[in-house]
């Protein structure tokens, strides 16, 4: 899939872009991700998919902005001030949407991961979960805005051409709209989180 119609896709629902997230990979320098677990998190309470448990919903601010831009851009924050959480923007420019990375199968750079991770966990649990999978790629604030459909970046998203069976379920960790079915995952994977 070229960039142009990745990014096409990627401005919809943002429940369908997370759909075209899942089973695609993930490439930060050396490392190899294939992503087998996300979550969907829509607009502001004006936009068309009203989520109050979406960082988008009190509107643009400084730490948010970036996720009112052009879908198909990295949005990093801090979970609890100490884990790095990594979305792919979506929904169209100015609207406010994006993709939670929950969870990731490391398919190379698996030395490197290891190294960042620091743990024994067996190589399918290494990026299981939003927290373990930022720190294996060992992305940081700095990379928020990085546009990952460009050619050029550092940091790629591969749109996947297939994917296994998906499932579907509520989504984890939060408060506000837990009753959307709005996590999806690869069906059996022993990389996702839960």
């Amino acid at each position: 899939m070229t960039p142009e119609r990745a990014r096409e896709r990627l401005s919809g629902h943002p429940l369908d872009a997370a759909r075209l997230v899942l089973g695609s990979v993930l490439t930060v320098g050396d490392v190899r991700a294939r992503i087998v677990e996300v979550e969907a998190y829509g607009s502001p309470a004006d936009g068309p998919w009203p989520d109050p448990a979406a960082h988008t919903y009190p509107g643009p601010t400084p730490r948010n902005q970036v996720m009112f831009g052009p879908a198909g851009h990295l949005y990093v924050y801090l979970s609890y001030g100490i884990h790095t959480c990594i979305n792919v923007t979506a929904g169209p420019d100015g609207v406010g949407a994006g993709v939670l990375l929950r969870g990731a199968a490391i398919e190379s750079g698996l030395d490197l991961v290891r190294e960042r991770r620091a743990v024994r966990d067996p190589d399918a649990r290494l990026a299981a979960g939003p927290g373990r999978l930022g720190q294996a790629l060992g992305l940081t604030l700095a990379d928020k805005g990085v546009d990952v459909l460009a050619p050029s970046s550092e940091v790629r998203l591969e749109i996947a051409a297939r994917r296994g069976p998906i499932a579907a379920g509520p989504r984890i960790g939060i408060s506000r709209a837990v009753d959307l079915p709005w996590r999806l995952w690869l069906q059996g994977h022993p990389s996702v989180s839960r």
